[in-house]
C-alpha cells in the first residue's frame, strides 16, 4: 500500500485505475510487470508495453493467462484467466533504466468471464477479511518478521550417478569469518551485508513499504532480517511477496544469490518468518489491563488456544515444505513443543512484554513462531486467523503458560505439563491436515486442502526416491 509522509505521522494513499493510467502516461513508463502469486506461493509475472495499455484493460484486467502452466491453479480444460491490476500496489520498479521503465502490479486472477478464480491466493485473503467483518471484527494486523540468507553462490546437480550442493559464503570463507551460532548482530566488518541491507530498505521504500530495522541474524553465513511494518492481512502478505521479490532483485544485482529456504545450512538456524498479529474490534481486543500475567485478555487466551490446538495442522501450511522440517528441531531456536508463554522464545506462541501500561494497549499482540519464509504468506495469515477464531469461538483454553526452557524438559515432565509435538516431518504434517482441517473450511474449500495435501504427498515422494549423499559415508562400506 503506498504511503506518504504528513505533519501528523504516515497516511495511506489510495489510487485508482484513473489515477494510473495517468502516471503511466505522465512518467513515461514504458513497461507494466503484472504479478501474482500462485497457490504454493511462486511470484509470476508477465511484462506488458505501455501501448498495449488502456483504461479498460486496468479496470476489466488483461486475458494473458494459461492457468493450467502455474501448479497448483486450474486444468488444461479451463486454463484461460484474466489479471487484474490492484491500483494500490502500484509502483516504479526502480533498478530499470529510464529507457526501459517498468512499473509493477499485484494482480487478482478471475475466470474469464468475470467471476473470482478461487484458487488465487490474494482471493483467499480478501474472503478472509470479509469473513473477519462478519463474524463482528474490524480488522486485523500481521507484522511477519521474515528471514533470509545471502550468499556469494549456491549450487547443485542431481542426477542417477550422483548428487551434490555447494553454498560460498564470505562471511564462512572471508578475513572475519562468523563462527557457527555466533551471527546475530554482529559489528561491522564482522557484518559484511549492511550496506546490502540498506539498499534493500531504500529499494523496499519505492514499493511502499516502511521498514523499522535491520540485522544480520544468528547463523553463520549471511542471514539476516529487516523489519516491515505491520499491515492488514491481505497488504501484509503483499508486503512479503514483494519483500521476497526485492531482495532477490538486490541480491542479484550485486552478484550475489538469495534464498528464503528454511534450512539451507547444517548445524546451524534457519530462517523462520514469525507472524505478529493482533485483533481489533475498536480497540485491541488482546489487550486488557488487568491481567497480572501479560496484560492478555480472554479472548486473547482463546485465540492463543485455538492456534495450539490446530498446530499440527497449522504446520502444514505454514511449514509447508520437506525442508521446513529440518529448522523445526531442537537446538536452533525453531519451535518444536506446542506450548505458549511470556518471552519464551522455546514456545510455539509467544506474548512480546516488553513494556507495560494503557500506552502500550495497540501494541499487544501475539507471536506466532511456527512460519517460515518458504509457506505463501496469504494462505498462512489466512489459517492462522481460521485457527485463532475456532479458539474464540469454542474458548479453547489455552491452558497454563510454561515459563522455562521446554527444550531442557525431559518427555515425563512434557508429559506433566500436557505439551505436545509439532509433527516431525512434512508427512506427519500432511496427516495432521488431513484430520483437522473443518475450522479452515470457513474459506479453504476441500479442493485447495486436497491441492495442498497432494503437494506436499509429492514432494515427500520425490526426495524418498533419491538417496541422500550422506547415506554413502553411513553404508557404502557395509
Amino acid at each position: 500500500m503506498p504511503y506518504r509522509y504528513t505533519n501528523d505521522g504516515i497516511e495511506n494513499v489510495y489510487y485508482t485505475h484513473e489515477d494510473i493510467f495517468r502516471i503511466i502516461k505522465d512518467e513515461n513508463i514504458r513497461f507494466l510487470d503484472l504479478q501474482f502469486t500462485s497457490l504454493f506461493g511462486r511470484f509470476h509475472h508477465i511484462t506488458i508495453p505501455a501501448e498495449n495499455i488502456d483504461l479498460s484493460s486496468l479496470i476489466d484486467g488483461f486475458p494473458k493467462l494459461d492457468g493450467s502452466s502455474i501448479k497448483g491453479f486450474s486444468e488444461i480444460y479451463e486454463s484461460d484467466l484474466v489479471l487484474k491490476p490492484d491500483p494500490n500496489t502500484f509502483a516504479i520498479i526502480p533498478w530499470y533504466r529510464d529507457d526501459n521503465k517498468t512499473a509493477r502490479m499485484i494482480c487478482d486472477v478471475y475466470w474469464k468471464y468475470g467471476s473470482v478464480f478461487p484458487r488465487d491466493p490474494r482471493a483467499i485473503a480478501s474472503r478472509c477479511e470479509e469473513l473477519l467483518k462478519e463474524e463482528g471484527y474490524k480488522r486485523s494486523y500481521f507484522g511477519p518478521e521474515t528471514e533470509f540468507f545471502i550468499f556469494n553462490s549456491a549450487s547443485w546437480h542431481i542426477n542417477t550417478n550422483e548428487s551434490y550442493y555447494k553454498i560460498d559464503s564470505q562471511e564462512i570463507s572471508g578475513a572475519y569469518p562468523i563462527m557457527n551460532k555466533n551471527g546475530y548482530m554482529p559489528e561491522e566488518p564482522i557484518d559484511t551485508l549492511v550496506d546490502f541491507r540498506n539498499e534493500c530498505v531504500n529499494m523496499l521504500s519505492n514499493f511502499g513499504m516502511i521498514c523499522e530495522d535491520h540485522h544480520h541474524e544468528v547463523a553463520t553465513a549471511g542471514q539476516c532480517e529487516i523489519s516491515i511494518r505491520y499491515d492488514e492481512l491481505k497488504n501484509s502478505a503483499d508486503n512479503v511477496m514483494t519483500y521476497k521479490y526485492v531482495i532477490k532483485s538486490v541480491a542479484r544485482k550485486h552478484g550475489m544469490v538469495a534464498t528464503f529456504m528454511p534450512k539451507p545450512l547444517i548445524n546451524d538456524n534457519g530462517s523462520g518468518m514469525h507472524i505478529n498479529l493482533s485483533l481489533w474490534k475498536e480497540d485491541n481486543i488482546f489487550y486488557d489491563e488487568n491481567d497480572q500475567y501479560a496484560e492478555l485478555s480472554q479472548s486473547a487466551r482463546y485465540f492463543i488456544g485455538g492456534l495450539l490446538d490446530h498446530a499440527q495442522s497449522l504446520a502444514s501450511i505454514l511449514a509447508p515444505t520437506a525442508n521446513s522440517y529440518r529448522r523445526l528441531i531442537p537446538g536452533f531456536e525453531a519451535p518444536v513443543y506446542i506450548a505458549w508463554s511470556k518471552n519464551n522464545r522455546s514456545a510455539i506462541v509467544r506474548i512480546p512484554s516488553h513494556f507495560k501500561g494503557k500506552g502500550y494497549a495497540k501494541s499487544k499482540r501475539i507471536e506466532l513462531r511456527l512460519a517460515d519464509p518458504s509457506s505463501n504468506p496469504y494462505l498462512a495469515f489466512t489459517a492462522v486467523l481460521l485457527a485463532g477464531l475456532d479458539g474464540i469461538k469454542k474458548r479453547i483454553d489455552a491452558g497454563n503458560p510454561v515459563d522455562m526452557d521446554i527444550y531442557r524438559l525431559d518427555s515425563i515432565k512434557r508429559r506433566e505439563l500436557g505439551i505436545k509435538q509439532l509433527p516431525a516431518t512434512l508427512n506427519a504434517a500432511m496427516d495432521a491436515l488431513e484430520s483437522d482441517n473443518n475450522y479452515l473450511k470457513p474459506i479453504l474449500t476441500d479442493d485447495i486442502i486436497e491441492r495442498i495435501i497432494e503437494k506436499g504427498r509429492k514432494d515427500i515422494s520425490e526426495i524418498a526416491l533419491r538417496p541422500h549423499p550422506y547415506e554413502f559415508a553411513l553404508y557404502f562400506d557395509i
